[in-house]
């Protein structure tokens, strides 16, 4: 099966990577208080989904918003914002096709560098942008709370 020209696994049968609409964002901040110690708000959602040079997108299986990723792209840079996905549908490969599809959009865009941020002990974050080719160029010090904690800064070269 192909979702937007990407191969998914099996398992993944009837994921659809969309743009994300003021009618998930429900189901986008359930995921994202689920997801961190710090979530964000209902009005920063809706921000990026009207917000010039955003890339919200949701992940769907059978109507139930499974996950989700808001970038943005300036000039030749892009920045991953955010990505969750539920706990029950974890370790499937859909933050890969999330990232897999904000990458070939941001590429469309002529971007020629993609930043994050993300927990340093995050490993399994860490460990999927790395297996895209992400490397760290810097650490952000105390850059997170509750709990305190440094961000690495990672980038890839599009």
């Amino acid at each position: 099966m192909k979702v937007n020209d990407q191969d998914v696994k099996p398992e993944m049968e009837g994921l659809k990577i969309r743009e994300l609409r003021e009618s998930d964002l429900p189901s986008v901040v359930a995921i994202e208080r689920l997801s961190f110690s710090t979530p964000w708000s209902e009005t920063l959602f809706f921000n990026e989904i009207y917000k010039q040079r955003s890339i919200p997108k949701a992940a769907v299986i059978d109507n139930r918003i499974v996950g989700y990723i808001c970038a943005n792209h300036v000039a030749d840079e892009g920045h991953i914002l955010n990505l969750a996905v539920h706990h029950d549908f974890r370790r499937r490969g859909i933050a890969k096709t999330l990232v897999e599809n904000i990458l070939a959009e941001l590429k469309e865009n002529a971007c020629r560098f993609l930043y994050l941020e993300v927990r340093a002990s995050n490993n399994a974050a860490r460990k999927l942008y790395e297996g895209f080719g992400f490397n760290i160029v810097r650490t952000r010090k105390a850059y997170y709370t509750e709990p305190k904690e440094d961000a690495v800064i990672m980038m890839l070269r599009l």
